[in-house]
């Protein structure tokens, strides 16, 4: 069910198939309305005239002037389309495409003015005019008006869009916030239960019980994207196995790489292993569902992008240092998911492979220090962010890992920072948080 859920919203975020299910909603449309008019005798005597066609010529011009025009704004909106890809890959990396063509008004905009040329045309054949037989399907016609109202009104509304989503502060704000959203789902799907004390709990203890070890290698090259972990916990508890996974979800593995190793009391069957390892979804490209890092990426390379000598942007990269240092200090303060994961029984059943702060922060900020050279506002920021951020923090290990990058971004200053004053502005930040 896990892997259905997965491939659905997979399927959501692609750009043709919200078109595509908007066309095919149009063609039933067209044939049940059509149906309706064939058994409707509608009197068009009054006020109805208003709204409804009496001469099949009237109705065809209507029709086709509808039809060709919504076929050649479509070709208007897919042009604008390609041109926001191209400038969104330029400015921001290719790989913030995705962000541009998963929203969900870019695809309804083109799927409704596609189905709308087609819907006309179907109903334009409908429309019969000679001696044995007159048909005007009244109701069908007044659809394709109302149709042609409200596709105006959504180009509208597309072309307020575009304009707005390649703003750097509209793409880093909307990153911001799916990062937010994955962070409170709180990273990967959890396993089981967590153990209640991890710090008495012995691995090779656990490990003594299973005299077999098997390895479960990647059968393709490409990235982790997903990973059952429901099913995956069902199966090894079955089966009376513990299984250590030596991979994430946003990790590329080559094929044959050891992705997991399975501890177990006695030989296991190949069908077993062809189970377990249908459990991991492979895909050329990363997914953002259960990789927490995918997101934060994204926003680094904005940054670095930023920090090039080609656009040397330094307030976009300022503003995405300070999304992030909203996300870490939300980070700094949650309980990371235990790597140890046990069954209803509190039964060792899996060793994840977990994310942990000292990661996050290096995957935030490590980029964009090395970028900062020369940079002294960006440079400044960081020691700031790093200061708002171990303010926050009350685990240990978070802040030594607050204070490791504090150190890294104070040497970097030392080397490129040339003015004085601006080295001494960043050292005496730096002292707030080495001299704690």
């Amino acid at each position: 069910m896990k892997k259905l859920i997965f491939f659905w919203k997979e399927l959501l975020a692609s750009f043709w198939f919200v078109p595509v299910l908007i066309i095919g909603l149009s063609i039933v449309l067209s044939i049940g309305l059509v149906t309706i008019d064939s058994y409707t005798n509608l009197s068009h005597d009054g006020w109805l005239r208003l709204f409804f066609v009496n001469s099949a010529a009237s109705a065809r011009s209507i029709l086709a002037t509808i039809s060709g025009a919504m076929i050649g704004v479509a070709g208007t909106v897919f042009s604008v389309t390609l041109v926001t890809l191209t400038l969104a890959s330029s400015q921001f990396g290719p790989r913030l495409i995705k962000n541009f063509m998963y929203v969900r008004l870019n695809q309804v905009v083109l799927g409704s003015y596609i189905s709308t040329y087609l819907y006309c045309l179907l109903v334009l054949n409908a429309i019969k005019d000679n001696d044995s037989y007159n048909f005007i399907p009244s109701i069908s016609i007044l659809v394709a008006i109302f149709a042609a109202i409200v596709n105006i009104i959504l180009l509208i509304i597309f072309i307020h869009r575009i304009a707005v989503s390649i703003q750097a502060d509209t793409v880093i704000s909307n990153i911001s916030d799916l990062i937010a959203k994955k962070v409170k789902s709180l990273f990967p799907e959890k396993m089981g239960d967590e153990l209640k004390d991890e710090t008495a709990f012995d691995e090779e203890d656990a490990f003594s019980a299973y005299s077999k070890k098997t390895s479960v290698k990647s059968s393709k090259s490409g990235y982790f994207q997903y990973l059952d972990s429901e099913t995956l916990m069902e199966i090894v508890t079955e089966n009376d196995t513990i299984i250590k996974l030596n991979h994430r979800p946003g990790n590329f593995l080559v094929e044959g790489e050891e992705i997991a190793v399975l501890y177990s009391k006695k030989e296991l069957e190949d069908e077993f292993l062809e189970n377990i390892l249908k459990q991991f979804i492979f895909g050329k490209t990363k997914t953002s569902q259960q990789d927490l890092e995918y997101s934060i990426h994204q926003m680094v390379e904005i940054a670095v992008r930023a920090l090039s000598p080609g656009v040397n942007d330094p307030y976009t990269a300022i503003a995405c240092v300070d999304n992030l240092t909203a996300t870490l200090c939300y980070l700094s303060q949650a309980k990371f998911p235990s790597k140890y994961r046990v069954d209803k029984d509190a039964k060792l059943r899996v060793i994840a492979n977990v994310l942990a702060f000292e990661g996050v922060l290096d995957g935030a900020f490590n980029q964009i220090r090395q970028f900062s050279g020369g940079s002294t506002a960006v440079i400044i920021r960081l020691m700031e962010a790093l200061k708002t951020i171990l303010n926050i923090v009350s685990v240990e290990s978070h802040k030594k890992a607050v204070i490791k990058h504090a150190e890294m971004v104070c040497r970097q200053g030392k080397e490129t920072i040339r003015e004085e004053k601006d080295l001494q502005d960043l050292i005496e930040r730096s002292d707030k948080i080495l001299k704690k």
